[in-house]
């Protein structure tokens, strides 16, 4: 993991929600899209921090998020000529083997990379100040739906769900290692007019690359579906849209 330093960040506040308006200065994203000329690596089409290079049946990435960089892949000359370049055009340090990103832990074994969250867990209790609360083992609630207009019970199912964290921190992810690391299964479900104050269906969707799981959605369909086959069909679509964003993301 490489810091590029003196990145000039700039941001729009609104209601609460920071939207970047150009997180990296120009003459950073010029240099960083001039890899795609020097070195071979194509953007990818569907997230356009992700750079690829695939040759001789090896791949190497670059993920770039406002002045945090992340090189990795199978083939270690590729990845070390591509750290020598960036260290020639940015004033940046090698952090060593990712550790920490975006406030998740990384870690590594026999078995492959875990994801540990109990850092990022006992952060927001300790950020809440529910540090010392009774914990709960109770399915969680759905709060997330009521935030535009939040009142004393919703807060209260919020403070239920940090007990529920509270009771275990240290659960993750574990992505295993796979030799079929391209293929993509998702998995779709739908309830039909479940929710009682305006009869919208919920659909909720998972999905696997080379059987481990990366991505996870729940949420209200945006139109009343009118029986469960119509709930059913709208979810898997969506879920249909996730798996083509995966296999765009590292297609070149």
């Amino acid at each position: 993991m490489h810091g590029v330093r003196k990145a000039m960040l700039e941001g729009v506040q609104i209601e609460e929600v920071i939207v970047w308006v150009e997180a990296i200065p120009k003459s950073i994203v010029w240099k960083v899209h001039k890899i795609n000329e020097s070195f071979g690596y194509c953007q990818s089409n569907s997230d356009h921090t992700l750079f690829l290079k695939k040759q001789h049946g090896k791949i190497t990435a670059l993920i770039v998020y406002v002045d945090d960089m992340v090189v990795t892949g199978n083939d270690p000359e590729e990845r070390k000529a591509l750290q020598n370049y960036l260290f020639g055009e940015f004033e940046m340090k090698d952090l060593g083997p990712l550790k920490y990103f975006l406030g998740i832990e990384v870690s590594r074994s026999s078995e492959g990379i875990f994801l540990p969250l109990r850092k990022y867990a006992l952060d927001i209790l300790q950020e809440t100040g529910m540090s010392g609360c009774q914990p709960i083992n109770t399915p969680i609630e759905e709060v997330s739906q009521y935030m535009h207009n939040p009142g004393e019970q919703h807060m209260n199912a919020v403070m239920r769900i940090l007990r529920y964290l509270k009771n275990a921190p240290g659960k993750g992810i574990l992505f295993a290692k796979n030799v079929d690391h391209q293929s993509i299964e998702v998995y779709t479900d739908a309830d039909w007019a479940g929710v009682v104050d305006d009869r919208r269906s919920t659909y909720g969707y998972f999905t696997f690359v080379g059987g481990n799981l990366v991505t996870w959605k729940s949420k209200k369909q945006n139109v009343i579906a009118g029986s469960s086959a119509e709930a059913e069909f709208r979810g898997m679509a969506l879920g249909l849209c996730e798996a083509l964003w995966l296999r765009l993301s590292y297609r070149i």
